[in-house]
């Protein structure tokens, strides 16, 4: 009894426990694929599974047999077992089934392997070049072929092969979009490269899956799949919207922001400094979070600017707090940055 009289101690870590393993984010599970990429790595996860199953099984029927079979029993006790120094057909059998176990994997490994480094879309097939650049702690996504860059939401278009080139401005991070396919790291000075598609329009959230500092849990960014056609649309928005102010106070906004982000923030292309840049805003107010974590609302965005620091720590570049703005030049901050939409 006394073996077990501490053992309730160890009850409200195991609700604990129970309780954590059920959270999680829409669509982060690599168990549910909504593209092939995601497909063919769970298929490689499943057979792996299941070659480690017949491992498991076999393994412990031969265990319960040898158990049963040579169990002591009464009068056994001066009896020597007879002595044997091997038997060659068991070592060629229990050498022979390993490797064609390694065999049943490392096929489909390698080819999958193969598969999934082929960044070029096959014959007939539609193809997209994204360019993804990992920052402490947000990411930018690019398209060459438009002369496009947005940060923190990634629209593509359904049905289409997606080639990414993945860069890092600081440290190491980590693409990961788990419905639609594996991790590849972003490594400063070293351009990674692979590829996705999304069979069906949705929003999929992505994570960086490299630790990257104080902030990387936070890290987070959305996948927005759409029809082609949607993409077309969206893509000519991007390319043709100016941030124009459609209201006085956003108007006095704007002012605000050029004398005070221009200089780290673009809009559309307009300004910004490489040397410490923020995201591209020219769809901010279409986004769902701010920060990529925070709610998309007014309070958000004002406590935000007023101090970053709070929210996310440890940036390499960090946004400076701007807690010394007049509650006027805020509130019009706030209104101009909430209605940069794109307005198809």
């Amino acid at each position: 009894m006394k073996k077990w009289k501490h053992l309730w101690r160890l009850l409200p870590m195991a609700f604990i426990l129970f309780v954590l393993s059920g959270c999680g984010v829409a669509n982060l599970s690599a168990l549910d694929p909504k593209g092939p990429v995601a497909e063919m790595q769970l298929s490689l996860m499943t057979t792996s599974i299941y070659v480690m199953i017949f491992v498991i099984l076999v393994v412990f029927a031969i265990f319960a047999y040898v158990l049963i079979k040579f169990r002591a029993r009464p009068g056994d006790e001066d009896k020597i077992p007879k002595q044997v120094a091997g038997n060659h057909k068991l070592e060629i059998i229990w050498t022979t089934i390993p490797i064609l176990l390694l065999i049943i994997i490392a096929v489909p490994t390698v080819m999958l392997t193969f598969a999934l480094a082929d960044t070029e879309p096959n014959e007939g097939e539609e193809g997209l070049k994204v360019k993804v650049t990992g920052h402490q702690f947000w990411w930018e996504f690019e398209y060459p072929e438009y002369g496009v860059t947005v940060g923190q939401d990634l629209y593509i278009p359904t049905g289409t092969k997606i080639a990414f080139d993945l860069e890092s401005k600081d440290v190491i991070h980590s693409f990961w979009v788990p419905a639609l396919g594996g991790k590849q790291d972003t490594v400063p000075g070293i351009t990674n490269t692979m590829w996705l598609v999304a069979d069906e329009p949705g929003v999929y959230a992505g994570k960086c899956a490299e630790l990257c500092g104080a902030a990387h849990a936070l890290m987070d960014f959305k996948v927005i799949a759409v029809e082609p056609d949607q993409f077309e649309q969206w893509i000519t928005s991007v390319s043709e919207a100016t941030g124009e102010p459609e209201t006085a106070v956003a108007q006095q906004g704007r002012e605000v922001f050029e004398s005070s982000c221009l200089g780290c923030h673009a809009v559309g292309g307009v300004g910004g400094n490489p040397a410490a840049y923020g995201p591209d805003l020219i769809n901010f107010g279409d986004r769902e979070t701010i920060a990529g974590y925070l709610e998309f609302n007014e309070e958000n965005l004002e406590a935000w600017i007023r101090n970053p620091e709070q929210f996310k720590q440890g940036a390499k570049n960090p946004m400076p707090a701007f807690d010394h703005l007049s509650d006027e030049d805020m509130n019009a901050l706030v209104e101009y940055l909430m209605n940069l939409k794109i307005r198809e």
